[in-house]
């Protein structure tokens, strides 16, 4: 049993959260609006308060207090005093334990109660009313964590922007159903930095993986009612620590991250982490009292004017972040270098992004938000990905972040999915789409990897079933087929769901390789979903949020079957061609203005039979047939790729504009299995649904 002081000494209000020092531990914790608050002291099961403390000191709203002796390893909680007046958005309760928001490590899970809530549940007014209930034995509880982490001479891969080629995965389900993993490892880190989950990236060319929310997050009671989970983890509890779920060994949480981290990089592939600060868990005002909310409920969240009672609610999730306030917008950015520098992750995506840029008059790019990141001197550095809307006024922001920020191209996605349909009149949007979508980003300096690029996320239909069914399919989600997107761009190819038919078998497997090959080749940055590389199929769901089983998780049984293996070795040559042409990923956008050789210029299209385009032809609305050169020169060596496409349901015969150079055929999307090859005839028949592509190096560019 520790030693338990009396009282606590003054401390110091920085760092926010907890701080062993080597002989005590500092506690600090915002709030601008309580009167008091208490620290309470668990004994090692978590169950039993031992102590309890006011923090003595208040400065600059912060609350702060030091335990002399204290260790890493000690189980705590907070408790505030201050006004219970919901009508002007206070909800203080001190008889609710509360989360501290700063917690890098948290002991324990919630266990659903209705002592959680701040009033009591069912009564009238519900929200207005207040609940005297303990709450402790249903809340998990922080643990002061040890902040000695040595790196060494580790270094971040750094890959450049134009060579990044991401993969989007789900921490769990990535690995959970990999038999070849002892169960204890699967679906955690440990998983992920198996060296057989690591080659498997590598062979598909991947760079950077982007894993879906490993913050701590909360299982939401309304799923656990009916059995369900909240998978994704778009419902953050805590935005220091991970999930525990996510580790093979709780105990080690440090150590099994940055284990895997070190892994990755030694494999030359970068970790993005999916982020949520748009919004917490504690939902709208019935929600529950865990964090925040009983800390300082009117500076954390944004409230509705005049009736501050009610949130904002721009995220659909019952809650909106008050990023505007400075001490919110600290935690944001504090939260942000942990993962950074601790963790030494390479960059960020952000849910929901353009909440972060909302100022009181609406999106701004130059909101305190994006400010902040962009002169860090840290967090500038790394890779920064914005999901470019949310549920609020004005929120499809799509192209309008500053420079520093990328964004999920939801108009690539969108437009390439309509033109290997079969749409009519989309041959100038797939022009656009490959160009890296420069009426959206070539502003402000931007280059095309502003642009991620992707045909499939882990909300919507996988590849497999974006081939395979036109209507969404979500009873197993409760909720009558109705959430989930209503129309996703698909086309079922002629039967909805799995078939034996081998021609349409035949042509959806087409149409994948051609929608990937499009990928493969747009400026921009290239993101695949996981399992799509085996076929993986949600049977049709294209919301699986609370789906944790086969629904969601990647099927590695598929992986010795013929057509996984072919569509795998198929992707690891797009990104081989890739890398290999410039041309194809360029760094700067490209308008056909500079000549890179005699009579090549940078970018130029042609009809099937190598004619210049007319204006007439690119508004010709039954036009699905396109050629696209383009041409990059990088001191006195130039590249030249050309990419034909026929999303048309014929073979059409395609002429190789002039001149002629040493051209090799490096991609024929109709036959996977070909071996790139010379090819001097200037003629070449493209198959239905299908691209090929040619490339030629030329070694010296004439003056």
């Amino acid at each position: 049993m520790p030693i338990i002081p009396a009282k606590l000494s003054a401390g110091a209000p920085d760092p926010l959260g907890s701080r062993w020092d080597g002989f005590g531990v500092n506690f600090a914790v915002f709030s601008a609006h309580a009167d008091r608050i208490e620290l309470c002291i668990f004994d090692r099961g978590g169950r039993r308060e031992i102590a309890r403390y006011d923090l003595p000191e208040c400065t600059d709203e912060v609350f702060h207090g030091y335990l002399p002796d204290g260790l890493p390893g000690l189980i705590y909680g907070y408790r505030a005093h201050g006004p219970y007046q919901p009508e002007r958005g206070h909800r203080f309760n001190p008889n609710k334990l509360l989360l501290d928001p700063y917690a890098e490590t948290i002991f324990g899970d919630i266990h659903w109660s209705d002592t959680l809530f701040g009033y009591r549940v069912g009564a009238a007014r519900a929200d207005l009313s207040f609940d005297r209930r303990d709450s402790a034995l249903a809340m998990p509880k922080a643990i002061v964590a040890d902040n000695c982490v040595a790196w060494g001479d580790h270094r971040r891969p750094n890959r450049g922007w134009s060579e990044t080629v991401i993969y989007e995965a789900h921490l769990r389900g990535f690995t959970r159903s990999r038999m070849d993993i002892p169960p204890e490892r699967q679906g955690t880190f440990a998983a992920l930095q198996d060296p057989r989950v690591i080659d498997h990236l590598v062979s598909l060319g991947i760079t950077a993986i982007e894993l879906l929310p490993v913050h701590a997050y909360l299982q939401d009671r309304f799923l656990v009612e009916r059995h369900l989970t909240n998978y994704w983890g778009y419902s953050s509890l805590s935005f220091f620590a991970p999930q525990r779920a996510y580790l093979a060994n709780p105990e080690q949480a440090g150590h099994e991250i940055r284990a895997t981290v070190r892994r990755l990089h030694e494999a030359g592939i970068e970790i993005i982490l999916d982020v949520v600060y748009n919004h917490t868990c504690e939902g709208n005002e019935m929600g529950p009292t865990l964090s925040w909310r009983g800390l300082d409920n009117a500076s954390y969240y944004r409230l509705m004017p005049g009736h501050e009672r009610q949130f904002i609610n721009d995220t659909g999730c019952g809650n909106t972040l008050n990023i505007c306030h400075p001490r919110v917008l600290q935690m944001v950015m504090d939260s942000l270098r942990h993962w950074a520098q601790a963790y030494q992750v390479d960059g960020f995506r952000f849910d929901l992004g353009t909440i972060l840029g909302r100022e009181i008059s609406g999106f701004d790019p130059g909101s305190g938000f994006f400010d902040a990141i962009r002169q860090d001197p840290v967090l500038s550095k790394l890779k920064l990905i914005s999901e470019p809307w949310d549920l609020g006024p004005g929120g499809y922001q799509l192209g309008n972040h500053p420079p520093g920020f990328s964004e999920w191209n939801a108009a690539f996605r969108d437009g390439v999915r309509r033109f290997w349909r079969g749409d009519h009149g989309k041959r100038p949007q797939i022009a656009r789409r490959l160009m890296g979508s420069p009426e959206l980003f070539d502003r402000r300096r931007r280059r095309p990897f502003a642009s991620i690029n992707f045909l499939t996320a882990h909300d919507g239909f996988t590849l497999h079933d974006l081939v395979s069914y036109v209507h969404r399919h979500n009873i197993e989600n409760g909720e009558d087929n109705r959430d989930g997107h209503g129309d996703n761009l698909s086309s079922n190819w002629g039967v909805e769901g799995e078939t034996d038919d081998p021609i349409i078998n035949a042509t959806r497997d087409r149409v994948k390789r051609a929608m990937l090959t499009t990928l493969f080749v747009s400026f921009g940055v290239p993101m695949l979903l996981a399992g799509d590389e085996l076929n993986r199929t949600q049977r049709g769901n294209n919301n699986a949020y609370c789906q944790d089983n086969e629904i969601s998780w990647v099927d590695w049984s598929s992986i010795d079957d013929h057509s996984a293996q072919s569509l795998i070795d198929f992707i690891g040559a797009l990104a081989n061609v890739r890398r290999r042409y410039p041309s194809l990923r360029s760094s700067v956008f490209r308008h056909g203005i500079e000549m890179i050789a005699p009579e090549i210029a940078d970018t130029s299209w042609f009809d099937e039979q190598a004619g210049d385009l007319t204006s007439e032809a690119w508004a010709d609305p039954n036009a699905r047939l396109l050629t696209l050169r383009r041409a990059t020169h990088e001191q006195s060596a130039a590249d030249i790729t050309i990419v034909m496409l026929n999303a048309s349901d014929q073979d059409r015969n395609f002429t190789l504009p002039p001149p002629a150079f040493a051209w090799i055929l490096e991609i024929d999307s109709a036959n996977p299995a070909h071996v790139r090859t010379p090819y001097p005839d200037p003629a070449i028949m493209v198959a239905s649904r299908s691209v090929v592509v040619f490339g030629a190096l030329i070694e010296e560019v004439p003056e």
